[in-house]
């Protein structure tokens, strides 16, 4: 019996059991999920610093003071500022103790060790300590993904290593007897090999780690030694083909030959119906189409959730509403996966098809900005309608 998208997915997230977490180097934990809070040991910045290039001195009224020195970045000026008196400062340089503003240096007039001012507002371009950050603050959450501004925050506050969930290893397998890797002449009835490629670019972009990648023929034996094998190495493990009822289908026996429990097979899904997935033990195993928009829409709706839930992320796919700028035809048993290209108006998000949405026809992908979520049923959804995407 068919299951729903979502049905799917709840059964994978199910299954999932977070991985332990491992001390990363914070150089090498771009793309990482953070596997603890992260707390400030300092206020930040550190001290009251600088807005501007210009002098630090007390607020008042317009006036000539006298220059008693300079306070600029990594250099502090220690002594106390005195009444009358001004330091020339630099953006990022700590305040002198005394001075209560900073006059930008373009409101100023320096001649022979003095410094005329204009009137100047209490705290006026001072940037206080505490400021962005607080000590004892968590700064970065358990579960976030760690992109070039969470790798500032961390150094900004003293850490040199972040506690990380481990990357999920996966094993991708792609069947067929047809297939033949690039760069290798083509023999009569043979294709190239795409989901291998296309599938272990998904794999390390959902922040795993791709410990194999082979190409099994179509026999039942090739089948259960190479699963066997993948098994064995893997977190998670991907078959890509051979999940069907045809006589040259064999991952599933295979699977269940070697232990593999089913969870299920067969979701009320175009394109993407024979997708199967089973446990052993901690293992995910997934069987997705051969098909190669197949492969890339069932990893997006089920593999991608699983891999990260391993890691600790939030699984949840982003997803938001979209009118459609021409009607789609409904299916009328499955829900469809349509690829979608989005842009932005005044009323919202808008979303027009790819192309040609066949199984076969990889180009569907190029561009796509997300899946556009269409139920089953008779007619279409006409143009205008507002429909639900998940976006990629």
């Amino acid at each position: 019996m068919l299951i729903s998208i979502e049905e799917g997915r709840r059964r994978v997230l199910e299954a999932v059991r977070p991985l332990a977490a491992e001390r990363v180097a914070l150089a090498d934990a771009r793309g990482r999920v953070l596997a603890e809070d992260v707390t400030s040991a300092i206020d930040v910045p550190p001290f009251d610093s600088s807005a501007m290039d210009g002098y630090a001195l007390v607020a008042g009224p317009a006036r000539q003071l006298a220059l008693a020195g300079e306070s600029r970045a990594g250099h502090p000026h220690e002594p106390e500022l005195e009444q009358g008196t001004a330091v020339r400062i630099s953006t990022g340089a700590a305040v002198p103790r005394g001075a209560t503003a900073v006059i930008p240096v373009e409101r100023t007039i320096e001649t022979d060790g003095r410094v005329e001012v204009e009137e100047t507002a209490e705290g006026a371009n001072i940037r206080r300590a505490g400021e962005d950050m607080r000590a004892g603050d968590v700064v970065l959450a358990r579960g976030t993904l760690l992109g070039p501004a969470e790798l500032g925050v961390a150094a900004s506050v003293g850490r040199a290593e972040l506690e990380c969930a481990r990357r999920p290893r996966v094993s991708l397998l792609v069947t067929g007897d047809e297939l033949v890797e690039p760069g290798h002449p083509l023999g009569p009835g043979q294709i190239y090999s795409s989901n291998g490629f296309a599938l272990a670019g998904q794999i390390t972009a959902a922040g795993a780690e791709l410990v194999r990648r082979a190409s099994v023929p179509d026999s039942a034996e090739a089948t259960h030694a190479a699963i066997e094998q993948a098994l064995f190495r893997a977190d998670v493990l991907i078959a890509s083909g051979g999940v069907s009822i045809g006589p040259h289908d064999h991952v599933k026996g295979a699977l269940r030959e070697l232990g593999v429990e089913e969870r299920f097979w067969g979701v009320s899904l175009r394109p993407g119906k024979p997708t199967w997935f089973g446990t052993r033990a901690d293992v995910l195993a997934f069987g997705l189409p051969g098909n190669p928009v197949s492969a890339m829409v069932t990893f997006q709706l089920f593999v991608r959730p699983a891999l990260a839930a391993l890691q600790g992320a939030d699984p949840a796919a982003a997803r938001a509403r979209a009118t459609l700028d021409e009607a789609v035809e409904r299916n009328p048993k499955r829900e469809q996966a349509v690829r979608v290209r989005l842009t932005h108006a005044d009323d919202g998000l808008h979303a027009l098809t790819t192309g040609e949405q066949g199984s076969h026809m990889l180009t569907s992908m190029l561009g796509a900005d997300g899946l556009a979520l269409v139920a089953a049923g008779d007619g279409e959804v006409a143009a205008g309608e507002r429909v639900e995407v998940l976006l990629l």
